[in-house]
């Protein structure tokens, strides 16, 4: 179900993510990286200097963790996510605590065709490859050398900042990933993609195999990126998942935390 008053916007094409959403549920919550959301939201609030009543887009928002977090904040939230099941659950929890989010599936590889247009955001954030950094797969070598595999992802993020607006998001460290490599785990050095074997349970127990791609940047990588969308990067942290702040970038960390921001003469 979408909010009252929305339209699914459906993608094109579907994305090796949804099947692994429908398959986990409410289980997904359960991981243990979905366990810092509230220490996540506090530094995001600080490093962005977020005010009560600011506009909030999260692009890949999954089950909502970070939206409703920050709509209990007294932010003004809308969600997408390319799973229809994750976008559900987003909704009812929404609903039933009265907040002012709003979810709606759209494919985050496509932001400027959901309609009503997506735009005039205060703030834009993609967190814990919830869509940044998911743009890999079987098919995406056709997208090279055109594009970048996120930058499409990127740049309609941009899109729907106001002039002046703040972007944040998280991305897997090229650095940790490689340092880190496990037996289960393709790194394509050309792409930046990791492939991985791994297996997942839903919320009654059920294991299935699933494969896994994820694009890993450098901080560079990340500042070139968001200067190719017409954004202007600020810093990128080093941070981990339930310890967002304002950290040096290393070697020693799962993801950075990339803050850009629109020009104003956009």
């Amino acid at each position: 179900m979408t909010p009252s008053g929305s339209e699914p916007n459906q993608p094109d094409e579907g994305h090796w993510f949804e099947p692994v959403a429908d398959h986990l549920g409410d289980a997904y919550l359960r991981y243990s990286f979905t366990k810092g959301t509230e220490q996540e939201v506090g530094a995001i609030v600080e490093l962005l200097d977020l005010r009560p009543g600011e506009r909030v887009l999260d692009v890949g928002c999954g089950p909502g963790r970070h939206s409703l977090a920050l709509a209990r904040r007294g932010f003004e939230v809308v969600g997408i996510d390319i799973s229809q099941t994750f976008i559900d659950l987003a909704t009812t929890s929404a609903e039933q605590e009265g907040l002012a989010a709003r979810f709606v599936v759209a494919d985050a590889r496509a932001i400027e065709s959901v309609e009503p247009r997506l735009e005039g955001f205060d703030v834009v954030i993609s967190l814990c490859q919830g869509a940044f950094g998911l743009a890999g797969g079987p098919n995406a070598r056709s997208l090279l050398p055109a594009r970048e595999l996120d930058e499409p992802i990127l740049a309609g993020m941009a899109s729907a900042l106001r002039p002046g607006g703040r972007l944040l998001l998280s991305a897997f460290s090229a650095y940790f990933q490689l340092r880190f490599l496990e037996d289960r785990d393709r790194f394509d050095a050309d792409t930046g993609v990791n492939h991985e074997h791994t297996r997942l349970r839903d919320g009654q127990g059920v294991e299935v195999p699933a494969e896994l791609w994820t694009t890993c940047f450098t901080p560079r990588e990340l500042r070139l990126l968001a200067r190719s969308v017409g954004l202007a990067p600020a810093v990128v942290h080093g941070v981990t998942p339930g310890s967002y702040g304002a950290h040096p970038a290393s070697i020693d960390v799962p993801e950075f935390l990339l803050v850009a921001t629109r020009p104003m003469d956009c």
